[in-house]
């Protein structure tokens, strides 16, 4: 086709000219509510259940810095969820940036949070600053309470717009945060009711890596009342026998092992059992990472090192035989869990851990005191 006719061809009426006034940009809230799936990856059951953990994870990103003992989530009447904690309460004092109180920033503006400079948190599973405003955005109406300085402290919202401002309610001799909202149907158009055994599985979790942390969860919905408390002072070691259950593990013991360099720590804890199954669950910051990543590369590496150099060193294995890593972790229930100071989790919904420096630690950890153990 000659070049002129190429041009004429691909020639453009004015209905349909593509100029400036067809970028949009979004301000605000309003891109969470436009593509609710590039934060909390969809807007099915799954992602109307992250909207929990979202607050609840900044209520342990508390615990984790010291502040915070105890968690309650109800899930009320109507499907409103309740997240009450006892850390320190979000500020309310003025932010500089926005001239602000910070109680509102923290629910109005993305990527507003004391997770990025170090200061407020040195570690959290929360990283991207998102978790409270996207809640807010993606909810039909939300209120938070701060018992602070021996005030109450109350702001409301609606779709993420506020509707009262910061105002002062009350008094009080605690400290903590109290979130109420409400999921939006127009957003989670496919079910906005929850599932107590999705949540509890969830917090179960959470309380196994927070040793000492309880975390506490009722269902007010009449006809489905029901609740439980949760605290493990052993941790993931208790998390491993929990996992094993109904399995026979090959050695009462569980193995665990720790350490740390640096602002960065890891805790690994493992059994086998007379299954041919692997069980790894790992953990970055509390947040649950399906797809794995640096931390359970580290591990299955050192396993497989350790154990063949072991059987070597013993004559248990002859000199050219080798041990593979999938034989080294049949039947093995491994739970990981690591926190850092930046994490880098591959994508918003934290399914992967990209940090290569964790996988050296873990590495290290499990190759030193492993052949210790052994």
């Amino acid at each position: 086709m000659a070049e002129n006719e190429l041009l004429n061809s691909t020639a453009v009426d004015a209905a349909n000219e593509y100029d400036a006034s067809e970028i949009q940009v979004l301000e605000g809230l309003e891109a969470v509510r436009k593509r609710p799936g590039m934060y909390i990856g969809s807007t099915s059951t799954s992602g109307l259940h992250h909207l929990v953990y979202e607050i609840v994870d900044n209520a342990i990103d508390e615990a984790l810095a010291g502040y915070c003992t105890e968690i309650l989530v109800q899930i009320n009447e109507g499907d409103t969820i309740t997240v009450v904690d006892n850390g320190r309460g979000i500020p309310v004092d003025i932010q500089a940036q926005t001239g602000k109180p910070a109680l509102e920033v923290v629910y109005t503006i993305l990527h507003a949070g004391g997770k990025f400079g170090g200061g407020g948190y040195k570690v959290s599973g929360g990283l991207h600053g998102v978790g409270g405003s996207v809640v807010n955005a993606l909810s039909e109406w939300m209120e938070v309470r701060v018992h602070k300085n021996g005030n109450i402290y109350e702001v409301k919202f609606a779709r993420g717009s506020m509707t009262q401002e910061m105002t002062i309610i009350g008094t009080t001799d605690k400290t903590g945060t109290e979130v109420v909202f409400k999921p939006d149907p127009e957003m989670f158009t496919d079910t906005t009711v929850y599932d107590y055994d999705i949540l509890h599985t969830r917090l179960r979790e959470e309380a196994f890596l927070n040793a000492g942390l309880r975390i506490s969860i009722q269902d007010r919905r009449e006809g489905r009342e029901q609740g439980d408390e949760m605290c493990y002072e052993g941790g993931i070691r208790e998390f491993v026998t929990f996992l094993n259950t109904n399995k026979t593990p090959l050695h009462d013991q569980v193995i665990y092992v720790a350490g740390q360099k640096d602002d960065a720590m890891a805790e690994i804890a493992f059994q086998y059992n007379d299954s041919y199954n692997e069980t790894i669950l790992s953990f970055a910051n509390n947040v649950h990472t399906p797809e794995g990543g640096m931390h359970e590369d580290g591990f299955k590496r050192a396993l497989t090192n350790v154990l063949n150099a072991y059987g070597k060193k013993y004559k248990i294995l002859k000199d050219d035989d080798k041990v593979s890593g999938e034989d080294c972790r049949e039947g093995i229930t491994v739970v990981i869990s690591v926190k850092l100071t930046e994490a880098q989790f591959e994508g918003q919904t934290k399914a992967k851990l990209g940090n290569s420096e964790i996988r050296t630690l873990v590495n290290n950890i499990v190759s030193d005191k492993l052949e210790a153990f052994l």
